[in-house]
């Protein structure tokens, strides 16, 4: 499942998915892939050059697991042990803004906001009560939000600072704040 969710958004690299995913040997992560692979949940792929690399891209099959895996993570997210301080990817905390949003929210908000985690991009367009998160460059946004995923959790999800943690917010401050709301963590099970 974790593997899924890191291809959530796009092709990786195999040394990409090794870094996001801590604790995993490179044996186990290739065991893991060629079992995915051969049941045709993800597959191989190169590059056009000038990247000319192979990455790990999921099948459409493999994606429709997607929206089943962040709801895990919500569920997950209601217990008690919960520790929203272990490591979270980036692809992992832009899975957390899909499956926690709420639309009421942002019923009347229309916004594009940027996510820049050193070398990768995502933006997330809300609109009419709707998210839609995408790992591409950042263009003609309303905010750009520049940090590690550890450091966005805990100003979106924390509710800290942004300046705080170490998070650069750049554009509308009003906006940002506003997108910051959007994403209430559930209520513990018990």
């Amino acid at each position: 499942m974790l593997i899924i969710r890191e291809l959530a958004f796009g092709p990786r690299r195999f040394s990409e998915l090794k870094a996001d995913l801590p604790g995993i040997s490179a044996n186990v992560l290739t065991q893991r892939l060629g079992e995915l692979e051969s049941r045709g949940i993800v597959r191989k792929i190169s590059l056009p050059p000038p990247a000319s690399v192979q990455v790990y891209e999921a099948t459409p099959w493999g994606l429709e697991a997607a929206p089943l895996i962040g709801a895990l993570g919500k569920w997950a997210a209601r217990s008690p042990d919960h520790d929203p301080s272990l490591p979270m990817s980036h692809a992992a905390l832009m899975m957390s803004f899909e499956t926690l949003f709420d639309p009421a929210r942002a019923a009347d908000m229309d916004a594009r906001l940027g996510f820049r985690f050193g070398n990768v991009d995502y933006v997330a367009t809300v609109r009419c009560g709707s998210i839609r998160v995408e790992r591409r460059p950042i263009e003609d946004v309303d905010v750009t939000f520049t940090g590690t995923p550890m450091n966005m959790v805990a100003a979106i999800h924390g509710g800290a600072p942004p300046e705080q943690v170490d998070v650069r917010v750049e554009g509308s401050p009003e906006i940002a704040r506003r997108f910051m709301s959007l994403f209430p963590l559930p209520p513990k099970a018990f």
